[in-house]
């Protein structure tokens, strides 16, 4: 299977001040890559880099697409943006009748606009390459909506399905290019659960699929380190059910894709 080595360039992680986004910089950096962690507090994206000299802060707000293109296009002019994971989310908690609708469409400012950013300013670069990694990080909540969660679910939901359009935009004029969508679970961090995975143990799985880079990975999701199966008919499952066929899935290991 195809993976991203140093060699080919440097890995962007949104939301690299704190939790999976701070797990994931250091995953990457302890296997050699330069890692460049973007956030919006500096002293925050310091301490992800703190003892690993191969991460690099930038201070951003991914809200901001004009900011995002020109950090972007700095970055690609220093070397090659091998990989991206889109990790920075908001989760503000409010009542949506009693609340006010900027609340929302802040949210979607940051979750699905600065996945949008930052993924345009990307492909400048890899495409001209005509090889790169996304990675979004991805969530079940547009399913299964808490009270309250309106605008992390909404926001949250209309990214899975611009990581669609987005396979449908590149796949077939940049087939080096694979795009994923990654749910990591609850996780124990700020916005996670005090029970949560420990980021450090997602970090494992979401690093080695943002590595593994070939073509059967586009458009595929994977939920901790197992891939989701595509829906099927009831026919089909039926059929499996004759045939006793098992459809495969495939898991994550520190390897890679197996």
């Amino acid at each position: 299977m195809s993976r991203i080595t140093p060699d080919e360039g440097r890995i962007v992680v949104t939301g690299g001040g704190s939790g999976l986004g701070r797990a994931l910089a250091r995953r990457f950096a302890e296997q050699g890559f330069a890692v460049t962690v973007i956030g919006r507090r500096l002293d925050a994206l310091e301490d992800s880099a703190a003892g690993h000299p191969g991460i690099a802060p930038l201070p951003l707000d991914i809200a901001d697409a004009e900011a995002v293109a020109e950090a972007f296009a700095a970055l690609a002019a220093e070397g090659p943006i091998a990989a991206l994971v889109n990790n920075a989310a908001i989760y503000p908690v409010a009542d949506f009748l009693t609340g006010s609708p900027r609340t929302l469409m802040g949210a979607v400012a940051v979750n699905l606009g600065g996945t949008v950013a930052c993924s345009h300013a990307a492909l400048q670069d890899m495409a001209l390459r005509g090889r790169g990694r996304i990675v979004n990080v991805a969530t079940f909540a547009d399913r299964a909506p808490l009270p309250g969660s309106a605008a992390y679910s909404v926001s949250k939901g209309a990214q899975r399905i611009f990581t669609r359009a987005l396979i449908v935009e590149t796949g077939d004029r940049l087939p080096g290019i694979v795009i994923s969508d990654w749910i990591p679970g609850a996780l124990r961090t700020d916005m996670g659960l005090p029970d949560g995975i420990p980021p450090e143990t997602a970090a494992r799985w979401g690093a080695a699929l943002t590595l593994s880079a070939d073509r059967s990975l586009m458009g595929v999701t994977f939920e901790r380190d197992r891939e989701v199966p595509e829906p099927v008919s009831l026919k089909r499952r039926l059929w499996n059910v004759v045939t006793r066929r098992t459809p495969r899935t495939r898991r994550i290991t520190d390897d890679g894709v197996v």
